[in-house]
């Protein structure tokens, strides 16, 4: 087996399983239900605890068809203009189509939705929706009562769980095909150190990777471990330069770090406003649904505002809600902003755009295959082809459900196919560690050279700066020893490059990808994904391919990195 790995110990223990699912947000838990309702044995490996992920953050709600003279034609139609013309439409129209039965499966699972008096599941509007179709729980806890219900539907099944455990690599036989993968478990549950879980089937389900910027809505988890697994296993990467940044988080003051609280945007959706310092609702004219216009719009607006006006945040004036709709409806935001000295009842509360949601990553088919034989992707860490430049809101918790069924249908149908999975003498290029002391580096570097605001200026200084602490890790005074804050920070750099050789290369403005020097959407030259792929000396290549290429169809040959 040739590739690159982490530098980390030799496996001291291994487990053997048909598949392993290696995050447990909604598209990993709803993965290995639907695999051991197969009667498949199913591991799943988790970063922390198995409600820690970015599942329970999420406030707002799930977008599905579901309501009243809503149609799944009409989803699609917002979700293509959201993307930017580089959405699959494919993949978006499985999303859309099989949407709302996912989501009465998630209920039927155990899910509790917020309902009308008369009994209907109770809908409202987000961004770039023109109808009322996201589903929401409990106000704004949304992801909270979702991650509940499938934590305990996996506890009820007894699926073996591995929590506290940092996946490392994926292990392959000697074709070229998944066996498993490495991981470190930190002191807790059952094992402890480096080991392996060997199986045919790898899902990786490991959310987003928002801590590489110095500001995010993501949890700290959120590391970018899973593409950087798959892009040293030889997996192609796309769409990375896509970071959707949101536009209401929570302003702490300059130079805040790490997760910041979320203003979800169904605070707009139900009707608050956008002003800055004087009061002004700036969105008007600028877009048909002014605040609701698609998130990309709202926060390059913002931070045009911010500019304009030398103004380190706007304002999302909530006023009129009343204490009563505050208090029922956006529970979790009123206590946050209050937790803060904000009463959003009585004062409008500062916002800032954070980083928040990436609409690349592994690059996969309608059935979530990588281009790794045996690997799967599905939830953030995957680019399915649905959310082209920019996400549509709410679509994410569906595009996990979706594309979590789709994955467990095609296991089950092709079965593990291997018995004892010998896995290759491992010829791998051992990656040299980056210590913990650089994480703040990299965020820094890239907040201020790939962040809302780009230009060949800006990310030819990060590209720069990203590569000097690449070449400083290799000097042996400053190699960093195995250890998880050395192995994330590690994973952090991988993405942060590829990220930034990808909007380099995009010499457009499209989407959530904002060049200052390239204002324009270019669809002659630029109607195209970026693809990235790791070669064995470490050079990233990155190559162009027409949407009607994307994604690829039947990744049925070993992508091993180039020489």
């Amino acid at each position: 087996m040739t590739g690159i790995r982490l530098q980390a110990p030799a496996p001291g223990w291994s487990i053997d399983a048909d598949v392993v699912v290696v995050g447990s947000g909604v598209a990993g838990l709803t993965a290995a239900l639907r695999c051991t309702a197969a009667g498949l044995r199913t591991v799943v490996v988790t970063k922390a605890l198995l409600d820690d992920g970015s599942t329970r953050w999420a406030q707002g709600g799930i977008a599905a068809a579901l309501g009243e003279g809503d149609t799944p034609e009409q989803h699609l139609d917002d979700t293509l203009v959201a993307g930017a013309g580089l959405c699959d439409e494919q993949a978006v129209r499985a999303l859309v189509t099989e949407g709302p039965d996912a989501v009465r499966r998630l209920i039927a699972t155990g899910a509790d939705f917020d309902r009308t008096d008369g009994g209907e599941i109770a809908l409202t509007r987000e961004g770039g929706h023109h109808r009322r179709r996201i589903a929401h729980a409990g106000g704004d806890a949304t992801g909270a009562e979702i991650s509940r219900a499938l934590v305990e539907a996996i506890r009820d099944r007894g699926v073996h769980t591995i929590e506290h455990a940092l996946v490392l690599d994926l292990l392959k036989d000697a074709e070229g095909r998944t066996a498993g993968v490495t991981l470190h478990v930190m002191g807790e549950g059952q094992h402890d150190g480096v080991g392996a879980v060997r199986a045919p089937a790898v899902i990786l389900a490991t959310g987003g990777m928002g801590q590489v910027f110095s500001a995010t809505t993501n949890p700290a988890v959120s590391t970018g471990d899973g593409v950087a697994l798959a892009l040293r296993a030889g997996a192609e990467i796309s769409d990375l330069e896509f970071v959707q940044f949101h536009p209401t988080v929570l302003f702490l003051g300059a130079g805040s770090e790490g997760q910041q609280p979320l203003v979800s945007e169904a605070v707009r959706g139900e009707g608050a406003h956008l002003v800055d310092a004087d009061g002004v609702r700036f969105m008007l004219g600028q877009h048909e649904l002014a605040e609701l216009a698609p998130r990309d719009i709202v926060a390059k607006a913002i931070t045009r505002r911010m500019q304009e006006q030398g103004a380190e945040h706007m304002y999302l004036d909530g006023r009129h809600f009343g204490a009563e709709m505050w208090e029922q409806r956006f529970p979790t935001i009123l206590a946050a902003c209050r937790a803060h000295g904000i009463d959003p009842v009585t004062e409008p509360i500062p916002v800032a755009p954070a980083a928040h949601y990436a609409s690349g990553g592994v690059r996969t088919d309608l059935r979530g295959r990588a281009t790794v034989p045996g690997l799967y992707a599905c939830g953030e860490v995957a680019c399915t082809g649905v959310h082209g430049a920019n996400r549509l809101a709410s679509n994410s918790l569906l595009e996990g459900l979706v594309f979590a069924e789709r994955i467990a249908d095609d296991i089950t149908a092709h079965g593990p196919h291997r018995e004892g999975l010998p896995v290759a003498e491992d010829g791998s290029t051992v990656l040299t560690l980056l210590g913990p002391e650089v994480r703040r580096d990299i965020q820094r570097t890239m907040t201020e050279g790939a962040g809302v605001l780009r230009s060949a200026g800006s990310l030819s200084d990060a590209a720069d700066a990203l590569e000097a602490l690449r070449l400083d890790a290799e000097g042996e005074r400053k190699a960093a020893e195995p250890g998880v804050d050395s192995w994330e920070t590690t994973n952090l750099l991988c993405v942060a490059r590829v990220l930034v050789a990808a909007a380099q290369e995009r010499e457009e403005t499209r989407g959530c990808h904002w060049r200052e020097d390239r204002p324009d959407r270019d669809d002659a030259h630029w109607r195209r994904h970026l693809v990235v792929r790791l070669t064995s000396d470490r050079r990233l290549v990155v190559r162009r391919t027409a949407t009607a290429d994307f994604p690829p169809v039947t990744p049925d040959a070993s992508m091993e990195p180039q020489s």
